[in-house]
């Protein structure tokens, strides 16, 4: 778009726990900045989608591959969006690695409200609602993590994109 605003870092990674809205709002965000769009779930290995329709929480070990695919999709693409729960420290960390300019959106939720929107997902979804438990146990907030916008995911999604823009340019003003 030719009215976008300019943002730094060039790659942002929209995080949390399932059913805060990483898919939309990424969607919105890249749209508007007329950035390509990369759906991290689309890039699980096959075991590991099978493992998480199962009802199996994924560990560290089942994320490596997954997280250093996507770490190597942002490092090529940019400018780009990506959804990716990154829910622990290591996994940001190993996404910055690939990535060194990253930055990330945290959209925040409770966990009620993180239940009902997985459990409102069609039944073909990858990620079942009796894995939101483990996602808030996995879950370390990236709080004074350099380069994280935090946005309330129960906010409408023009709410989530205006504050999103917001930060992100309050950020480019701090550099």
């Amino acid at each position: 778009m030719s009215n976008a605003p300019t943002i730094s870092p060039r790659a942002l990674v929209v995080m949390g726990v399932a059913g805060c809205g990483k898919t939309s709002v990424g969607q919105t965000l890249a749209s508007t900045l007329g950035w390509a769009f990369i759906e991290g779930d689309a890039h699980h290995a096959p075991a590991s989608i099978v493992k998480m329709q199962a009802g199996q929480p994924l560990t560290d070990e089942d994320r490596w591959g997954w997280l250093d695919r996507l770490g190597g999709m942002l490092a090529s693409q940019a400018p780009v969006v990506l959804s990716c729960s990154a829910l622990k420290r290591v996994y940001r960390d190993r996404l910055r690695a690939a990535c060194p300019s990253l930055g990330f959106v945290f959209l925040e939720i409770d966990k009620a409200l993180a239940l009902e929107r997985v459990s409102a997902r069609a039944a073909g979804h990858i990620f079942p609602a009796s894995l939101v438990d483990s996602q808030f146990q996995t879950l370390e907030p990236p709080i004074g993590e350099p380069g994280v916008v935090t946005v309330s995911a129960a906010l409408s999604p023009g709410e989530q994109l205006t504050q999103v823009l917001h930060l992100l340019a309050q950020q480019e003003i701090a550099r």
